[in-house]
């Protein structure tokens, strides 16, 4: 009995504690992924223009945009408990 108690107490302190994501690891999130979603932005607009310079001003464009939208919806879902 004592030794379940001891090895309950034990692997209670195992489990992973709930934590919000850092600022920080949001940031490189969202700029990892606006990197990835700009490319595909770039892409696109090259084929629909068939202008790398406009492609290429609609892809800065949006990435600057998204990028800040994407950190502020992250810190917003890391307020809810939803999911978690």
């Amino acid at each position: 009995m004592l030794f379940d108690h001891l090895y309950n107490n034990r692997k209670a302190k195992k489990q992973p504690t709930e934590k919000n994501e850092s600022h920080y690891r949001s940031i490189v999130k969202a700029i990892s992924w606006r990197a990835l979603g700009t490319l595909d932005t770039i892409l696109i607009s090259w084929l629909i223009s068939g202008e790398f310079s406009i492609a290429f001003s609609i892809g800065a464009f949006e990435l600057l945009t998204k990028t800040f939208l994407y950190y502020f919806h992250e810190r917003l879902w890391s307020l809810t408990k939803w999911g978690k």
